[in-house]
C-alpha cells in the first residue's frame, strides 16, 4: 500500500508521498511513486501513484513515451493545459487496463491504481487532479485544497482540521509531514524515507524537492513535536464529570 498527500494552496502546492511497496510481510521494498515532469519555466508538474506497482509504472512510462491520439502523440511534456495532463493520465489508465486488464483478472489480481496529479503550465493556472482506475477524474477546490490517496484514513483528520486555501505554502508543509506521520505510525504498509515536491504558484519550476529518512532532523522533530503536543492536549482537557450522575 501507500499514502500519498496534496495540497494546493493559495502560495502554490506540496505534494508528499511514501515509497514503501509489499507483497506480503517478508517482500518489503522501496520503491519511488513521485514522477516529474518539469521542464523549468514551461511547465512544472508532479505525478504520485498508489496500487498496483506494475501498473502504476507502466502509466508513468506511457506518460514520457506518449499515447497516440488524434493529434499525433501525446505525453505530459506536451498537452498544453493541466486538465488536458488529466485527461491524459486517465487515458493511460484505461490503455493499460486494455492491454493487461484480462490477464490480471485471470490471475486473480484487481485492477487497483490511483493517481494524484498537480503543477502548473505557463500562462496557465495551477491545478490538482485525482484520477481513478477508470480514468475518471475530481479537481481540488479553494472549499477542499487536498486530495490523497492510499491509505490516507490516519492522515485525514489533522487536515480536515487545520488546512484551508490560505494555509502558508511551508505551513501545508508542516501539516502535510504530521498527516504522513500519523499514517507511518498506524499503518506498516506505508514506510519511509518519503518524497516531497514544492511549487510555488507562478514560478512553473520545482522550489523544493526533498528525500526525507529516519535521519532527517526536521522531520524526527515533528515526529518528536507532535506526539508530545497530543500528550499534552491529553493531559489539559479536563477529565469527564459523570461519574456523580445516577445511574
Amino acid at each position: 500500500m501507500t499514502y500519498c498527500v496534496a495540497l494546493t494552496l493559495s502560495e502554490g502546492l506540496v505534494m508528499l508521498s511514501d515509497t514503501r511497496t509489499n507483497a506480503g510481510v517478508d517482500h518489503i521494498s522501496t520503491f519511488g511513486k513521485m514522477h516529474q515532469f518539469e521542464v523549468p519555466g514551461e511547465r512544472s508538474i508532479c505525478l504520485m501513484t498508489a496500487g498496483n506497482l506494475a501498473i502504476t509504472q507502466s502509466v508513468a512510462t506511457l506518460l514520457r513515451e506518449g499515447l497516440d491520439g488524434a493529434g499525433g502523440t501525446d505525453t505530459l511534456y506536451t498537452v498544453p493545459t493541466m486538465f488536458k495532463a488529466a485527461q491524459l493520465v486517465g487515458a493511460a489508465v484505461r490503455q493499460v487496463y486494455h492491454t493487461d486488464g484480462a490477464a490480471l483478472r485471470e490471475q486473480g489480481v484487481g485492477f487497483d491504481v490511483s493517481f494524484l496529479l498537480g503543477g502548473q503550465i505557463a500562462t496557465r493556472n495551477l491545478r490538482l487532479f485525482e484520477i481513478y482506475a477508470a480514468g475518471n477524474f475530481i479537481e481540488a477546490t479553494t472549499d477542499t485544497p487536498f486530495l490523497q490517496i492510499g491509505e490516507h484514513k490516519y492522515g485525514k483528520p489533522i487536515l480536515d482540521r487545520a488546512v484551508t486555501f490560505d494555509t502558508p505554502l511551508y505551513g501545508g508543509v508542516k501539516l502535510a509531514l504530521i498527516s504522513m506521520d500519523s499514517t507511518l505510525r498506524s499503518n506498516l504498509t506505508v514506510g519511509l524515507p518519503i518524497d516531497l515536491m514544492v511549487l510555488r504558484r507562478g514560478a512553473i519550476h520545482a522550489e523544493l524537492r526533498r528525500r526525507i529518512g529516519e535521519d532527517d532532523p526536521y522531520f524526527r522533530m515533528i515526529r518528536e513535536s507532535w506526539s508530545e503536543a497530543l500528550r499534552e492536549a491529553y493531559r489539559v482537557i479536563p477529565l469527564p464529570d459523570w461519574r456523580t450522575d445516577p445511574v
